[in-house]
């Protein structure tokens, strides 16, 4: 995929499978798209030291039944707890591979020998965003000139400045749960979500939506409908998707594309002295070519970004799971906050006092992959067969390969009892000595998440703010975590009874 005309003959390809052939994107994009027969090579049991694990197939189709295309990651978890560090599947006789654990995702996070594949749903979703920075291929120019234009703005210390946006709007969600009521029923992630774009929108592009209450913002259901039909366009025949649904995934890319342009033309007519991302989009130029960007790719990053920050809220709405079935987690860290803000307002110089506080987040990002993986292959010119764990497997020079982050994130050999919530595995010293490999939540090298600093700081200010004043509890006592999502990993069905803290 090192050209224009390179994609479209494979987007041509994985886009016709037999109607029949409902496996969800995640694989069906990566399998069509880049599958060693497609590109000349073959790749047999014969030519591997040692034998990738898979499940028993069907004639013919292989491991179609193996996936439910409603909730791919989930399939790929069950998957991973059965084959365990490195798998694959084979579908019309071709393989797909995946890998779980930590030893093998550091070997082919290797920049040297490997790269971000961009295919599939993130080609998809270029509908609404055209080549933004989460979508730009590799070889497009485009990317490095948005990312040297974006990149000063979301730096840690550019994300802490905007941390009385953060907590203000997080209190003023707290401020509408206690109206509701003590118990009153709320579903986390619905109002996260909120919370999210919310804080999003002001932060990046200077505008109060006032969506915290009243009709949910439109953005918000057209982000998930939209990344939906991202993920399940290439697992239908090309007319299925123009006949059926076509209209639909049109709609809502305009809805997002409107959202943006509103925000756009809002800071238009009513300009700010706010030095924020869209001040650097609508002024700023590249460093190296001169560029600027123009309206469009403005808008397109625009979209991008909501798209992209919306992993946080399922990770803060995990974390309240986990602390709700683990409830001396929560009184050490309302110890912690107390005694570092006590009854005062919780402050930027707090943040680095709060160890505890950071713990539950990155243990809540551990468990809950709500950035679930992403897709790498061999970099362009690479000679087959590639090796992988010291020799003892291979694959062809084009595999692209799909880390899943539920198992890389529970490796034995490296989380003591991995199924257990425990927050100090994530502090100080036994936090830094985890290997890199372990801490791939947002990404990785050259196209790592952009946005990961201001997501870690919207993060850690949430939960503080939410534990600070508000006791949750499960309005459903016997509820165990279910999740699903398309480019996230969200829980399903969790509400929680709220009420202010110590009422």
């Amino acid at each position: 995929m090192s050209d224009a005309a390179h994609w479209t003959m494979n987007h041509d390809i994985y886009l016709t499978p037999p109607p029949f052939i409902t496996l969800s994107t995640c694989f069906l994009n990566t399998l069509l798209s880049r599958c060693p027969q497609i590109r000349g090579q073959s790749t047999t049991i014969s030519e591997m030291t040692t034998e990738i694990p898979k499940p028993p197939g069907l004639p013919l189709l292989g491991n179609i039944s193996d996936v439910d295309p409603s909730n791919t990651w989930v399939s790929l978890q069950k998957l991973w707890e059965k084959y365990g560090d490195i798998f694959k599947i084979t579908v019309l006789g071709h393989d797909i591979v995946f890998i779980g654990n930590i030893a093998l995702c550091e070997e082919v996070c290797d920049e040297k020998r490997f790269r971000k594949f961009v295919g599939g749903p993130i080609v998809e979703i270029r509908k609404a965003v055209h080549a933004s920075l989460f979508t730009a291929f590799a070889d497009e120019p485009i990317w490095g000139v948005h990312h040297r234009i974006l990149a000063p703005n979301l730096t840690p210390t550019a994300a802490a400045e905007h941390f009385l946006e953060i907590r203000d709007i997080a209190a003023d969600l707290t401020a509408k749960w206690r109206d509701l009521g003590n118990d009153a029923t709320v579903s986390v992630i619905g109002e996260l979500n909120r919370l999210d774009l919310e804080t999003t929108t002001q932060c990046f592009f200077g505008r109060r939506l006032h969506g915290l209450t009243g009709v949910e913002h439109p953005m918000i259901r057209a982000m998930d409908q939209a990344t939906g039909e991202a993920m399940k366009r290439p697992t239908r025949p090309k007319l299925v998707n123009w006949l059926l649904h076509q209209s639909r995934f049109e709609k809502d890319c305009n809805t997002m594309r409107q959202y943006a342009a509103e925000c756009l033309q809002y800071r238009k007519d009513n300009p700010a002295d706010r030095k924020d991302l869209l001040h650097a989009m609508m002024n700023a130029k590249d460093p190296e070519t001169g560029k600027a960007m123009d309206e469009t790719q403005i808008i397109d990053e625009m979209v991008s970004m909501p798209i992209g920050s919306s992993t946080a809220p399922c990770v803060i709405a995990s974390a309240i799971y986990y602390l709700l079935q683990n409830t001396e987690c929560i009184a050490k860290a309302r110890e912690e906050i107390d005694s570092v803000s006590g009854d005062g307002d919780f402050s930027s110089e707090h943040l680095d006092k709060l160890p505890y506080c950071a713990g539950i987040v990155r243990e809540s990002l551990r468990l809950s992959a709500a950035a679930p993986g992403f897709n790498i292959e061999p970099l362009p010119g690479t000679k087959g067969p590639i090796l992988l764990g010291g020799g003892k497997y291979q694959v062809p020079a084009t595999q692209t390969m799909i880390i899943v982050l539920h198992g890389v994130n529970r490796d034995p050999a490296v989380f003591e009892e991995p199924e257990i919530f425990k927050p100090e595995r994530m502090i100080g010293d036994a936090f830094d000595r985890l290997p890199e490999g372990a801490k791939k939540w947002f990404g990785n090298g050259k196209r790592v998440c952009i946005g990961r600093h201001y997501a870690w700081i919207w993060n850690v200010i949430t939960l503080v703010t939410l534990l600070k004043n508000v006791d949750f509890e499960m309005a459903d006592p016997a509820y165990k975590l279910k999740q699903d999502g398309w480019f996230n990993l969200r829980p399903v069905g969790f509400d929680v009874k709220i009420k202010p803290r110590g009422s």
